[in-house]
């Protein structure tokens, strides 16, 4: 790592409110692609569903199949009706659940709630010191699938827009449930372009990590290194390890779909010092002066000011590069965040 302190403020830019996407853009695909080359800076503009022509047989691409909770739940306190609102955040078993309420007066110990007409009974049995509570939930069926039927997407803070269609926060391979957020730079994708890529000789690896709501927290230390990264599990198969050690052996690049896959092959590495079949919890922070061991190229969106997302994205390409970029994204009106338009940064052949 660089031993000069960096600054969070080194990561400032300036990015008008009406570039954050609100909604997403139909088809998934047709968003516009920022290609950066992160030995020149060079940059290009093309279309996401362009990206098979940036990519040769050789490569491999790691996406992140974690899937959203539907975590949002309205229901009412139970004998007053008053209405509250909770954001599940972590399962911790047995039906029990570490939630935020809003508004928190509402839930103190021992209050119950009503959800979905009473799909739900939600007991509070402990108020945590940071204010988050732990709730015992009571139900008849599937919890899961009780869930889907009354849960809201958790969307991002700055999207204020009411989500249409639910599935347009999960990405087309979604698979392992447990997400607070969408690992976003794989909304792109769409059935047929992942078939293109197949097509291509492109080899697919899928990791599991579930994108905490420590995601959006921005980073409030003067320095850089003075903030502490939220702690979110992961899951490498063995095949995606195989997968990563055929392409550097065949002397391909490993491409990262989103800075949760990044974060996941990285943490690997250091916690393995190979590529193998791994799980465990990661709260690895990548900046400027990291280097990479296994990740060559990220696919990703762009992100916020300050954030640790634009440090990571800079520890690939460099900091000036990145912040050309954006301030070029910016002239061009890109769309920014969630379900925003789409960055490629890596070595152009």
């Amino acid at each position: 790592m660089e031993t000069t302190p960096i600054k969070t403020s080194d990561f400032f830019f300036d990015l008008p409110q009406e570039l954050i996407a609100q909604t997403p853009i139909e088809p998934r695909d047709a968003s516009r692609l920022m290609i950066l080359d992160k030995r020149t800076g060079e940059v290009e503009h093309r279309h996401f569903y362009e990206i098979a022509e940036l990519l040769g047989p050789k490569d491999c691409l790691i996406l992140n199949d974690s899937r959203v909770l539907p975590a949002r739940i309205y229901g009412v306190k139970e004998g007053t009706g008053a209405h509250v609102e909770f954001l599940l955040l972590e399962n911790k078993g047995n039906d029990t659940w570490g939630v935020l309420c809003k508004p928190g007066k509402r839930a103190k110990e021992g209050s119950r709630f009503i959800f979905g007409d009473g799909l739900f009974t939600g007991e509070v049995v402990k108020v945590k010191e940071d204010g988050g509570r732990l709730v015992r939930f009571t139900y008849e069926g599937v919890f899961f699938t009780l869930l889907d039927k009354i849960g809201q997407m958790p969307l991002p803070p700055y999207i204020k827009e009411r989500l249409e269609n639910k599935e347009r926060y999960q990405t087309v391979y979604s698979k392992e449930v447990g997400s607070a957020a969408a690992p976003t730079a794989g909304l792109h994708f769409t059935p047929e372009l992942l078939q293109r890529l197949r097509n291509k000789g492109i080899e697919l690896g899928y990791v599991t990590l579930h994108v905490g709501l420590g995601t959006f927290r921005p980073v409030s230390a003067e320095f850089i290194t003075g903030h502490k990264m939220h702690a979110e599990h992961y899951y490498m198969p063995a095949a995606a390890a195989e997968l990563i050690n055929r392409t550097k052996q065949r002397g391909g690049r490993v491409i990262a779909v989103g800075t949760t896959s990044c974060r996941t092959i990285e943490s690997v590495a250091q916690r393995e010092g190979c590529f193998k079949e791994s799980s465990g919890w990661t709260d690895i922070f990548i900046y400027p002066g990291y280097e990479f061991r296994g990740v060559d190229a990220l696919i990703t969106n762009f992100h916020l000011p300050e954030s640790t997302l634009i440090m990571l994205v800079s520890a690939l390409a460099g900091r000036e590069k990145v912040l050309r970029a954006y301030k070029e994204a910016v002239e061009e009106r890109y769309r920014f965040f969630s379900f925003g338009d789409a960055m490629f940064i890596g070595d152009l052949k």
